[in-house]
């Protein structure tokens, strides 16, 4: 990966240090940004925790339902340990999440450590982008009211042009159709919502869908991800850094037409990529998020951006300490989040449970108790059962989630 960094830099033309080091401490020191991006167990644990979602009868992704559970509970320690490394060598600096799950990693760093952390995320960028191109106009001249938790928000309002065309929006079948990667949502679900929701509602609003189709594909994209990945890194150690690149951008064109296509509509989530377009000059993605909000901490012009952090008193329904996923005035002077007001009673319900699993899963980690995690799935909506979260715990234990073993009987 560094080889190709170095590669991207000197196509770019731009002079820079890229250096891979073996530590921690030796990549944090004297930084004024650390970008987190971890994947505890790597991809392997992602497919396990999949397939032992799809066993359970539930649709197995890897931020949501019991695979968001599973890497939740091996990624927060590991994340606070990062983080305490941060406070202790850059204490100026600024954490920049990707980690998933990023609303409640964030959530435990920003109650757990005095680190100045964001979490940030592609999925409101990405429909902001889509929803622009499903009117014809320019994102720059299209604003969206948003506000939730991280892969739980809702697009409220559409302002174009400075003139609201939410309704507009909504009564155009075929527009609302364009609005995601596959064909998620029923026209019909978002016109009575009156709300645009995210791509991850689908496993909430679609829970048995998406696991049907994953029963009939006969796998979940995580178990297709490991295959694709193990054969790019085999290409890429063979091939000299501008082959490399060239295996690398192919790779992304591939992974990124797979995306939701699995769960919506079954059958392999790699298909040709032929028509996608070249992902180093998409408008969205999650290094444009990193680079607006770093840009922006460093400038005395403030910029809106879409990420996650304490609510204030942005989002009505919940507490100030809560972490939530909403735009937000970035600039030297740090991440404020814009009043969104009252969710609407549509929603609410549903954001207020999974803040609740969060907050409670947390709890989990710092107490080391699986009974207490047993409890975070009982509060969380796509779980919401005690027999179902004994089972998963009796399956981890069984399966040797050696990243679990923190966990107290």
């Amino acid at each position: 990966m560094a080889a190709l960094g170095r590669e991207i830099a000197r196509k770019l033309g731009v002079k820079l240090s890229l250096t891979a080091v073996d530590s921690v401490e030796a990549a944090v020191e004297g930084c004024d940004f650390v970008l987190s991006s971890l994947r505890v167990g790597g991809m392997a644990a992602r497919a396990r925790d999949e397939r032992i979602a799809i066993e359970e009868g539930l649709a197995g992704q890897e931020t949501t339902g019991p695979g968001g559970v599973a890497m939740a509970l091996r990624t927060v320690p590991v994340a606070l340990e990062h983080a305490r490394v941060v406070e202790r060598l850059a204490p100026k600096a600024w954490l920049i999440n990707f980690t998933n799950p990023a609303g409640l990693i964030t959530q435990a760093l920003c109650q757990l450590t005095q680190v100045k952390v964001v979490g940030i995320c592609d999925t409101p960028a990405e429909l902001f982008h889509r929803i622009a191109n499903a009117l014809g106009m320019p994102a720059s001249e299209v604003r969206c009211d948003y506000a939730g938790l991280n892969h739980l928000g809702w697009v409220q309002r559409v302002i174009a042009r400075g003139e609201d065309v939410t309704a507009k929006l909504l009564g155009n079948e075929a527009a609302l159709r364009q609005l995601y990667h596959a064909d998620l949502f029923d026209p019909v679900l978002i016109r009575t919502l009156k709300l645009i929701p995210s791509e991850y509602l689908f496993f909430y609003y679609s829970q048995r869908k998406a696991y049907r189709n994953q029963l009939s594909a006969g796998a979940s994209r995580g178990a297709e991800l490991v295959r694709l990945n193990s054969e790019l890194f085999t290409q890429l150690y063979s091939e000299a850094p501008a082959k490399a690149l060239e295996t690398y951008r192919r790779y992304l064109m591939q992974r990124n037409a797979s995306y939701m296509r699995l769960e919506a509509e079954a059958g392999t989530a790699f298909r040709s990529a032929e028509n996608e377009p070249d992902p180093f000059e998409l408008p969205t993605g999650y290094h444009k998020i990193a680079v607006e909000v770093m840009s922006g901490l460093v400038s005395d012009q403030p910029r809106p951006v879409v990420v996650n952090v304490r609510n204030q008193n942005s989002i009505d329904d919940l507490s100030s300490d809560d972490v939530v996923e909403v735009p937000c005035v970035i600039s030297r002077e740090g991440v404020k989040p814009m009043p969104c007001g009252q969710l609407p009673e549509s929603v609410r319900g549903l954001v207020l449970a999974v803040k609740a699993y969060e907050r409670t899963l947390i709890r989990a980690v710092v107490e080391k108790s699986w009974p207490v995690a047993q409890l975070a799935m009982l509060e969380y909506p796509i779980i919401g059962q005690w027999e179902i979260a004994q089972s998963l715990r009796k399956v981890w234990s069984e399966c040797d989630y050696e990243h679990l073993g923190y966990l107290e009987n």
